[in-house]
């Protein structure tokens, strides 16, 4: 079966707008401790000189963190940065507040270890699509053979960081989004939905036929076709690594689409209904109300007015 080809991650992260900003940079040095409150969006660190030591509420074993290593919040809990055990932390808000005019927080005495900070803003359901089945977070050393494709982009957001040339702002949200992608391929094997299913040689095939081709009639027979595997092969493989089946799936893909044409504007419910394989208005709203709880025209009201 010949089927076009599609990049789920491209598209999602297209779909759902994730932006990055970049926050005040830390400089430390001598013994320091600093306890940040569970952040409101992704939170992205990056050891640019130095070492130090990241606790996460939740997480057994504390990480250490050498220069080069980055990490991705990906859940929202509380988070210790620090030179060693044991020393006792200062809260990260004074801090900051007071780094504000000058651009960097500083903590300890010296300036032995450099960290740049960021944020990913994903929204609710980028959540759902891409984070909810992650670890809470993601380190990636900076001596391993992954590491290598983020190390320019994390040269290049200091040094813009650093000299703040003229534009250096969008340079600096377009590397990190460069380096959250590269992250996210990096996800541990034996996890599950999107990224794991797209790292998967029997699901990744079906998830790109899905994606190219989301308003077609597809069924689990012609899906097994595409990955050259049985029916009930494919099912299984796809409901244990996704978390669902593949019409399941399909279903949840559909209505993504369909509620970011909502968000656009872009065409009648019954266009977007028909755009997105659905034969009716009434059978998208059916879909649409159960998966998000909202019909599509309350959806596209509360966006509006929200």
């Amino acid at each position: 079966m010949s089927v076009q080809h599609a990049d789920p991650l491209d598209e999602v992260l297209a779909l759902v707008g994730v932006t990055a900003g970049m926050s005040t940079s830390l400089v430390a040095g001598g013994d320091w401790a600093i306890a940040f409150e569970p952040p409101p969006a992704v939170k992205f660190n990056a050891v640019a000189r130095g070492a130090c030591l990241l606790t996460v509420a939740g997480v057994p074993e504390p990480i250490a963190l050498r220069e080069g290593d980055c990490f991705l919040m990906v859940q929202s809990r509380a988070f210790t940065l620090a030179s060693s055990p044991g020393v006792p932390p200062e809260p990260a808000g004074p801090i900051w507040a007071a780094a504000a005019d000058g651009g960097v927080a500083t903590a300890g005495s010296g300036d032995g270890v450099r960290v740049i900070g960021g944020r990913f803003d994903f929204g609710d359901r980028a959540r759902e699509l891409l984070l909810d089945a992650l670890p809470p977070v993601l380190h990636v050393p900076g001596d391993s053979a992954a590491a290598a494709t983020l190390r320019w982009s994390l040269l290049r957001i200091d040094a813009e960081m650093r000299d703040r040339p003229t534009g250096s702002a969008l340079v600096v949200e377009h590397l990190a989004l460069i380096m959250l992608i590269h992250m996210l391929r990096l996800v541990p094997a034996g996890g599950a939905g999107l990224l794991a299913g797209l790292a998967d040689p029997v699901v990744a095939p079906a998830l790109r036929a899905l994606h190219a081709e989301p308003a077609r009639a597809w069924t689990v027979a012609e899906l097994a076709g595409v990955a050259a595997v049985s029916r009930s092969t494919l099912a299984a493989r796809f409901r244990q690594v996704v978390g669902r089946g593949p019409l399941d799936y399909l279903t949840g893909w559909r209505i993504e689409l369909a509620a970011g044409r909502l968000r656009r504007g872009d065409g009648t419910v019954a266009a977007i209904a028909r755009g997105v394989g659905y034969g009716s208005e009434s059978a998208l709203s059916n879909a649409f109300k159960r998966v998000t709880g909202f019909s599509p025209r309350d959806y596209r009201r509360s966006v509006l007015t929200g």
